[in-house]
């Protein structure tokens, strides 16, 4: 073995999966599997329970054997190889039935616990996955095409689960343990990761993986997958360019960040943009990006890094656009002293059922902050700050369509005046499930045709109209 063997003294075994009765991995190598193969839906694969404990003896001799400090360094293709050819001589000595599809399994597993995720590995190689979700050391789900599934995928023990989010959330700086339960995290590729622990979490380690999807999805895209229509995208596109202040407003899961991500695209690639995000994620392609992250408190409290704190300073940063990844607090407040004070264009996303809804929650964030404003000023603050909300909604079948593209036009006394461009009419469902709708336009002008026609696009806004 290039990486060495070595006495059982000194060193502890990684976590692996290898003991899970229900642990699993695709069924073809990864070495030498196809893209094809490697996105094909991962459902585990069942092992007996005779089988899981020579299973067990393979693994425990193999890491007696293993020098796990050389091996780290070693390429997964190659360390693969080499921990099958090992396990190939345990086989023969100890004269075990395992054939030699299960000796890959088992190698694959093995090098997963030791350069990445353990069970969750064949999951994020899956790209019908975009949720994962781990409930504890027995119970792992998954959503595919916005419906959840239980998958047969487990982890030895809620140690085993600790030990992967341990590992997710310190390659990026933070902690996760009994005196800080709660962590946001990104994994590698920009994946979202949430980790809430014991004592907080009752059933074990629970770990929510939003994955970063490898697809570019464009406002082109989303029209040809139905989640808008033409001239929806049409004006969405309009507004992007002619730098509009936009709120994307839905509920969890309902699809904020990758809407945000298609209408960033929009953004000139002349432009300064400054992204602050509790947990990077968004995939901007411009050139000239600052991505801002917040930092939590240090083991002596300190340190903290709020969005608040990020928004001030991006203020200082010549920004020609500020895009929050998701408004939830005090920089509410903040972000609307951005979008009245010359950066126009600015974007954010925020947890509302309804573009009212959404304003409603705008002034309660703006509370927070602890200044003492009346009502009105706020609602003109932002009446005056933002001019369109996006209302986007993961529907029961399973699609995200935005239900609503709703203008900010003012004030009428106390209350903010809004208008709708265009909505969503459901109309009922196929024979397969799907939801059949129209997105209907109000016919109503806009009320950034102005802004449009100084860019020269009122024309096309219209006819989109």
């Amino acid at each position: 073995m290039a990486f060495g063997r070595r006495s059982s003294e000194g060193s502890s075994a990684p976590a692996s999966a290898a003991g899970s009765p229900a642990a699993s991995l695709p069924d073809t190598d990864p070495v030498s599997a196809t893209p094809e193969a490697k996105s094909a839906p991962v459902e585990g694969e069942k092992i007996s329970a005779e089988l899981s404990l020579t299973k067990d003896k393979i693994y425990g001799l193999l890491i007696e054997q293993i020098d796990l400090t050389t091996a780290s360094r070693l390429q997964r293709d190659d360390l693969k190889r080499q921990i099958i050819d090992l396990i190939g001589e345990i086989v023969m000595e100890q004269k075990l039935l395992i054939n030699q599809v299960e000796q890959r399994l088992l190698a694959n597993q093995i090098v997963d616990d030791m350069l990445g995720l353990g069970p969750l590995e064949p999951l994020l190689q899956d790209e019908t996955i975009t949720d994962i979700m781990v409930n504890g050391p027995n119970q792992v789900y998954v959503e595919r095409k916005g419906k959840l599934v239980l998958t047969d995928i487990a982890f030895r023990d809620n140690q085993h689960v600790m030990s992967i989010a341990q590992r997710i959330v310190t390659a990026v700086g933070r902690r996760v343990d009994e005196s800080s339960p709660i962590c946001d995290a990104r994994l590698m590729d920009g994946s979202r990761v949430n980790v809430i622990a014991p004592p907080l979490s009752i059933r074990g380690c629970s770990i929510s993986i939003r994955k970063f999807s490898k697809k570019k999805i464009t406002l082109d895209i989303m029209a040809s997958q139905g989640n808008i229509s033409s001239n929806v995208c049409k004006v969405l596109k309009i507004a992007g360019a002619v730098r509009l202040n936009i709120i994307i407003s839905g509920g969890t899961g309902s699809g904020k960040t990758t809407l945000l991500n298609a209408l960033s695209q929009m953004i000139n690639h002349g432009e300064r943009i400054v992204t602050i995000e509790d947990a990077a994620e968004l995939q901007l392609q411009q050139p000239h990006v600052v991505p801002l992250e917040t930092r939590p408190m240090n083991l002596e409290g300190d340190g903290e890094i709020t969005m608040r704190d990020l928004v001030k300073n991006a203020l200082r940063m010549r920004p020609d656009r500020i895009i929050l990844g998701e408004v939830r607090g005090a920089e509410a407040l903040d972000l609307l002293q951005a979008m009245n004070t010359g950066h126009d264009g600015s974007m954010g996303t925020l947890h509302a059922n309804t573009p009212r809804e959404a304003l409603t929650r705008m002034e309660n964030m703006v509370g927070m902050a602890g200044v003492n404003l009346p009502s009105k000023a706020v609602r003109t603050q932002i009446s005056s700050a933002v001019n369109l909300i996006v209302q986007i909604s993961r529907m029961r079948d399973g699609i995200r369509r935005i239900t609503h593209v709703t203008e900010l036009v003012g004030m009428e006394g106390d209350v903010i005046v809004t208008q709708d461009l265009f909505h969503f009419e459901f109309q009922g469902e196929d024979d397969k499930g799907r939801l059949v709708g129209e997105f209907k336009s109000t016919g109503l002008r806009p009320h950034f045709i102005h802004q449009a026609a100084y860019y020269g696009l009122d024309k096309a806004l219209l006819e989109a109209m």
